[in-house]
């Protein structure tokens, strides 16, 4: 069988490059063997890919030829065996077309003014010449964001226990020493709670309370009506007109939790770094945000088109998510002069892509004008995935992005503590900055 080369590290080393140094690992093995290579056995290769010819192949051919994997380890423990990201074929498209409007047109247009309210309320007490947590803010901001969406959630108990319990919750991962336990099963062992495990499986066993009870409720007074997700889930059916289950909904508003503000947190503080650690693009931008003829008009402020490049660089250089959703194939598959047989494991590389030289030259430096010069392919430039299983909260997460960079922007100057580069580490299944990364307000604008 004629197979792409394979990666030689023995496999106990691959892993740990993989947990604690994944975008080194990846560059080098790019280096090495190009746009393809495979690790794994011969008869089930994992496949890397990073050449967008290839990988325009698999999108288009995502119904027909490859299944996702089937949730199990510690994704099952984490988000529930009935999340989106597990689904298949004909369940997996209705859930999607359930939970699809609320992140587009007019329902996602009504977030626009709640996202600039709870900055300004979540930022109100910088105080000038002190540090702040930039993460903390971030995920402050996003995850209110998201707890609306989700349950129509703004204030109460609930609200409360939710939100706290999932900053701590999340907490678990923001290191690779921690993350660990996620690519190690050994380590997935629960003796109580004074162990990392047991405790993560205690507070998850405290959010999953909390859901079920919100449904328990919801069901019980018949509160259907609203605009949150919840509500619309609740109100759906299956063909045979058969409604979610308790289970169901709560394996999907789970994974909404926590792929809506987790990722955006991170692309929020990257994006912050970079304005201010090359000074041009602040001035840039800031002459951009001035010179809108309303500066309260949000929908002008999400036209700005220099302000989406910024996203979108942000995005390019230091994508959340290195790889898209794995892919099996279930047919053989011929592929870049490759012969693949099913239950080949393919992985397109998403930060490879965006570090091609061909596509982006000087691929390390953030330059946000590329993306004002050319337009690229949805095979080139895919932060958020593609094919059938591209992020459904893709749109609310660049309207976010936008509009919280444009409100600390117009109510503060901000400064770096230092002109050192920092890092992507690796945080749960994501990269992002360290947890510790601070900067300092030195004016307030408003």
């Amino acid at each position: 069988m004629n197979l792409p080369p394979f990666v030689s590290t023995p496999r106990l080393l691959r892993t740990f490059k993989f947990i604690f140094y994944p975008l080194q690992d990846l560059e080098l093995n790019y280096q090495k063997y190009g746009d393809i290579f495979c690790s794994g056995s011969v008869e089930t290769p994992f496949v890397y890919l990073s050449n967008p010819e290839a990988i325009k192949e698999i999108f288009t051919k995502d119904k027909t030829q490859f299944r996702t994997p089937i949730g199990g380890g510690f994704l099952k423990t984490f988000l529930g065996e009935n999340s989106i990201l597990f689904l298949q074929g004909d369940k997996h498209q209705r859930e999607r077309k359930l939970l699809m409007p609320p992140f587009h047109g007019e329902r996602l247009e009504n977030y626009r003014q709640l996202i600039h309210d709870i900055t300004n309320e979540v930022t109100q007490y910088l105080t000038i010449n002190q540090n702040f947590n930039v993460r903390d803010i971030m995920q402050e901001i996003t995850l209110k964001v998201i707890l609306k969406a989700v349950f129509g959630m703004t204030t109460g108990e609930r609200y409360e226990q939710l939100k706290n319990l999932l900053k701590v919750w999340l907490s678990f991962f923001d290191s690779p020493v921690s993350a660990a336990v996620i690519f190690l099963p050994f380590l997935q062992k629960d003796w109580g709670e004074w162990t990392p495990w047991g405790r993560f499986l205690s507070i998850k066993a405290k959010i999953d309370y909390l859901i079920y009870d919100e449904i328990k409720q919801r069901r019980q007074q018949k509160k259907y009506q609203g605009e949150d997700i919840l509500s619309l889930l609740m109100l759906a059916k299956d063909e045979t007109g058969k409604p979610l289950t308790d289970q169901e909904l709560h394996d999907e508003l789970i994974t909404l939790l926590v792929a809506g503000h987790e990722t955006t947190a991170s692309s929020l503080t990257w994006a912050l770094y970079w304005i201010h650690y090359y000074p041009e693009i602040e001035t840039k931008l800031r002459w951009h945000l001035d010179n809108i003829e309303n500066e309260t008009n949000l929908i002008s402020i999400m036209n700005l088109p220099y302000l989406d490049a910024v996203c979108s660089e942000t995005l390019r250089i230091y994508p959340v998510v290195l790889m898209t959703f794995l892919r099996i194939l279930k047919t053989p598959l011929e592929l870049m002069g490759y012969q693949f047989q099913a239950g080949t494991v393919f992985a397109p590389v998403i930060y490879l892509v965006h570090h091609r030289e061909d596509i982006y030259p000087q691929p390390q430096q953030f330059r946000p004008e590329r993306f004002l010069e050319r337009q690229f392919s949805p095979y080139e430039y895919f932060p958020f995935g593609g094919g059938i299983h591209r992020c459904i909260g893709m749109e609310l997460a660049k309207m976010e992005m936008k509009i919280v960079l444009a409100t600390f922007l117009s109510n503060y100057q901000l400064k770096l503590n230092s002109n050192r580069p920092i890092k992507a580490v690796r945080r749960g299944i994501t990269v992002a900055p360290p947890s510790n990364f601070k900067m300092r307000v030195t004016n307030r604008l408003n």
